[in-house]
């Protein structure tokens, strides 16, 4: 397939949802979810996936392989990852220049996540890991997750970040009532996972990680000069040099969806080189990909025509050089 040239030319879209349809079965087959009961959002179909990239320039989607049960024992959850990065290896086995995966890691398991590594970077040919940015109250950085941090250092590890948990109210979700965690709590679990590695000097520990902040970085560009005013209240303490020192090492994705009334704050805070497209996709519904958010971006002021290509295409290309199939 190829694209015109212009500032959308040729999308990457780094944050692309996959729940394998192949895993669905395996895990109903052993009544670990009803499919019947999931939000529409798990019923992932490459026919449905593939037109919404077509109505959005889109070229390559990165998938973030899903797996929604929860498991105790090791060698189930070792199953559960190795039914999904089979499925998300297939997909891209059968269309090589539309998709690419990451293997995920987990924050609670060590031998898992090397596992995982294996597996899913050694052998089918992920572009990069996944994690979540909490696991039962623990944020990523913390020094329970040096070890996991230290092999995805000898690897040069790409490191796509998500919210997948926050703390429970007291009606059991949110901590608003009437209010969905992917709303503002995702957002929050986010920035305090960003603030965790900043205090940690996780970066400077290991500077061969690369980490990708979804939905713009959450709250972090728009509470930063805060962060830098009262670091120093915090234990231990961040210097200010330190948060806008990260501020240009991290990347951040425009899933969301972005408002455009929020493009000056992350272009002024942040590395415009740094910033990724992202759909969301199908959490965020096609109709609001193609309609809203993806012309939204293409249209917003703040934005030169360069700055919109390197969102759109180069700069995903510049981090994860495997996907620019031109250059093959």
């Amino acid at each position: 397939m190829t694209f015109e040239d212009g500032p959308v030319a040729g999308r990457v879209d780094v944050h692309h949802h996959f729940t394998a349809p192949a895993w669905l079965d395996w895990a109903e087959e052993r009544g670990v979810v009803n499919r019947e009961r999931l939000p529409w959002w798990t019923r992932w179909d490459m026919n449905a996936a593939l037109e919404v990239m077509d109505k959005t320039g889109i070229s390559t989607s990165v998938m973030t392989v899903a797996m929604l049960g929860r498991f105790r024992e090791r060698t189930e959850r070792q199953e559960s990852a190795r039914i999904a990065l089979r499925a998300a290896a297939d997909v891209v086995e059968e269309r090589p220049a539309r998709f690419a995966f990451f293997t995920p890691v987990f924050l609670d398991d060590l031998e898992l996540s090397r596992w995982s590594l294996r597996y899913g970077l050694d052998e089918l040919g992920a572009v990069g890991v996944s994690t979540r940015t909490s696991m039962d109250g623990v944020y990523l950085g913390d020094e329970s997750h040096d070890r996991l941090l230290r092999e995805l250092n000898e690897r040069s590890a790409v490191i796509s970040t998500h919210p997948m948990e926050v703390p429970a109210g007291k009606d059991g979700g949110s901590g608003l009532p009437g209010m969905p965690p992917f709303v503002c709590d995702f957002l929050m679990d986010t920035t305090r996972a960003a603030v965790n590695l900043i205090r940690n000097g996780t970066l400077d520990r290991y500077p061969n990680l690369t980490f990708v902040l979804p939905h713009g970085g959450g709250f972090l560009p728009y509470m930063a000069t805060r962060l830098e005013l009262f670091g120093g209240h915090l234990t231990p303490g961040i210097e200010p040099g330190r948060v806008r020192d990260y501020l240009h090492r991290f990347y951040f994705d425009t899933a969301g969806p972005m408002s455009p009334s929020a493009t000056p704050t992350l272009l002024a805070t942040v590395d415009p080189g740094r910033i990724l497209f992202g759909t969301d996709w199908p959490p965020t519904p096609a109709q609001v990909v193609a309609d809203i958010a993806a012309p939204a971006l293409d249209s917003d002021p703040a934005l030169s025509p360069e700055q919109l290509r390197g969102i759109n295409r180069d700069n995903a290309l510049r981090l994860l050089p495997v996907l620019d199939r031109s250059a093959r």
